[in-house]
């Protein structure tokens, strides 16, 4: 009872189910990153890399394993729903909540939009007779109805999935090196890590801006702590778990991948969206090209959308209780225990966007960068969190948990901010001016940010 303890000191009570252990937390984190995600945007990293994706990547995880750090820490101190809106709001100050909380929305709510996107696209693809949008209603009717039945039914489903990509991802690993044994594609060789003629930090940190999309979700696993059997202890350990799981599956695959392209020199100035299944064809023929792509899409599709709306849908449930958005966001269902009307809106979100960006030629390009851009500026905010928490407010002794390894995380974090592409920053920029416009409204009409106390409506 000691975490329901701590809920209440917060001014809540536990209304959302516990059921979740740690081997629960750490596949919903996988599924969140997608085992498989290198696969949809292994050609846009290798050209921005310059032939280098697997020290992109490297690189990526080693700067949000100090982001998993900083949260463990975090969550260690409020462990309520809600992620860095939570962590800021309390460790700095509430209105420093809410304008992290709208960043970190940016991410949140467009990640489902793309996921849907580039399934409905590669399923398009492989089905030209059913136009994008008709995926896209599909894909989110699908997930929509599977989360409103609760947090279980979402995670056994998700276990499932997750062995699915696995064994694809699996299969092509096992294949591409045989084909490289066997003279295939350039043989073994160092370069994906690291090539002296192509090297440069702002190449490399320019591609981890890309390449982190693939980690962004291990984050999401904090939005479970209210439901987790293990509290805040637990959570902690899953995020770190699932990140380095998920980040020595992206650097094999990407690996295998970057040796096994047809044409290095042609993708460095592409970055094709198909560079993944070329190398696959290579390895195993048009049968494995068809096997990745399509496992992409479903994959993208239905288990990392519903591990997605899962994580937006806690984030409004827990800025709606502070009176931060429209309280019938904080409505929790009786039969289900889960934010329900949350879960809604983000579902007529998702098909809103996901078919206003089918149109779009750069639709994916426009709303990968907007997420990452979101998340990162979150993450740097996080860091400060608890260097403000901890060192400064609690005179921390604990140099390295609570202010060296939040510096240096921060530190990398806005180096590839600083080194994201240029529209990214203008869009996250125009979207921090909403926020802080909004947050001036709230003040105006009497309902600045104040964390915790309210009780959600049950229905």
């Amino acid at each position: 009872m000691r975490t329901q303890q701590s809920i209440e000191q917060f001014g809540y009570r536990q209304e959302l189910h516990r059921g979740v252990g740690l081997a629960d937390l750490v596949f919903y984190g996988l599924v969140f990153m997608v085992p498989i995600a290198p696969f949809a945007i292994f050609g846009i990293v290798y050209a921005e890399s310059g032939g280098m994706p697997v020290l992109a990547y490297l690189v990526g995880m080693i700067a949000l394993l100090f982001t998993a750090s900083s949260y463990a820490q975090m969550v260690r101190a409020f462990p309520l729903s809600g992620s860095v809106y939570n962590y800021a709001g309390r460790g700095i100050a509430p209105p420093v909540g809410f304008l992290t909380g709208w960043m970190v929305l940016l991410d949140y709510i467009l990640v489902p939009s793309l996921l849907y996107l580039v399934a409905s696209i590669a399923m398009n693809d492989v089905i030209p007779a059913v136009p994008v949008w008709v995926w896209v209603i599909g894909f989110v009717t699908v997930n929509t109805t599977i989360n409103l039945r609760g947090i279980r039914m979402t995670v056994r489903l998700t276990r499932v999935m997750i062995v699915g990509a696995l064994v694809v991802l699996a299969l092509f690993l096992l294949v591409g090196v045989w084909a490289l044994l066997q003279g295939k594609g350039r043989g073994f060789s160092l370069a994906p890590l690291f090539n002296a003629d192509t090297f440069s930090w702002p190449i490399v940190f320019a591609a981890v801006s890309v390449a982190v999309l693939s980690f962004l979700g291990f984050d999401g696993i904090s939005m479970l702590v209210e439901e987790s059997t293990g509290g805040s202890e637990q959570v902690g350990k899953a995020m770190r778990v699932a990140l380095m799981l998920a980040g020595v599956l992206f650097i094999t695959q990407v690996w295998v991948a970057a040796l096994l392209v047809p044409d290095p020199e042609g993708l460095l100035g592409s970055g094709s969206d198909t560079a993944f299944y070329d190398a696959a064809a290579v390895a195993g023929g048009e049968w494995l090209r068809g096997v990745t792509s399509v496992a992409t899409a479903l994959f993208w599709g239905l288990a990392n959308t519903l591990v997605a709306q899962v994580a937006v849908s806690r984030l409004l449930y827990a800025m709606a209780r502070d009176r931060q958005l429209p309280s019938f966001l904080a409505r929790v269902s009786v039969r289900h225990s889960v934010p329900a009307n949350a879960i809604m809106l983000v579902s007529a979100l998702s098909v809103g966007l996901g078919i206003w960006m089918s149109v779009r030629a750069d639709g994916v390009t426009l709303l990968s960068s907007l997420i990452n851009m979101g998340a990162m500026v979150a993450f740097v905010v996080l860091h400060v969190s608890v260097i403000v928490h901890y060192t400064v407010r609690g005179r921390s002794r604990a140099w390295w948990p609570h202010l060296a390894a939040p510096l240096i995380g921060m530190a990398i974090l806005i180096f590839v901010v600083i080194n994201a592409n240029v529209m990214a920053q203008v869009v996250g920029l125009i979207w921090l001016g909403v926020g802080a416009l909004t947050l001036l409204l709230l003040y105006l009409f009497g309902r600045r940010p104040v964390l915790g106390g309210a009780p959600a409506d049950r229905f």
